[in-house]
């Protein structure tokens, strides 16, 4: 296995675990409004047996409610600055081995 390496936050696959990432926090989350994406902050890829993408980044309140029903993120504002703007750190792992149809992943977000 190789060690992990920097990659670009234009990378697709990066882009893409982020944003999975992001609807893992929203369906685990009681908050009335959902979150997106607001920076990426470290991005790394390993090749073991896969892919594992190692990413730290944050994620921010938008004002899409949770009830508004698939609701687009990327139709959907950040909240203004003021009480309900809030951003959250978080670390995801994910690791990907698309020819078994495999992925597993690791989120914390504080």
């Amino acid at each position: 296995p190789g060690a992990p390496v920097n990659i670009s936050t234009d990378d697709a696959g990066l882009q893409q675990a982020v944003l999975n990432a992001t609807y893992l926090y929203n369906n685990q989350s009681n908050d009335a409004f959902l979150f997106k994406p607001s920076a990426v902050v470290r991005a790394q890829r390993q090749i073991v047996k896969g892919f594992k993408y190692l990413v730290d980044f944050q994620i921010s309140r938008t004002v899409c409610r949770k009830r508004d029903a698939h609701a687009d993120l990327s139709r959907c504002d950040f909240q203004p600055k003021g009480l309900l703007h809030q951003t959250i750190q978080c670390h995801f792992e994910v690791w990907l081995i698309p020819w078994e149809n495999v992925a597993e992943q690791v989120l914390s977000c504080k």
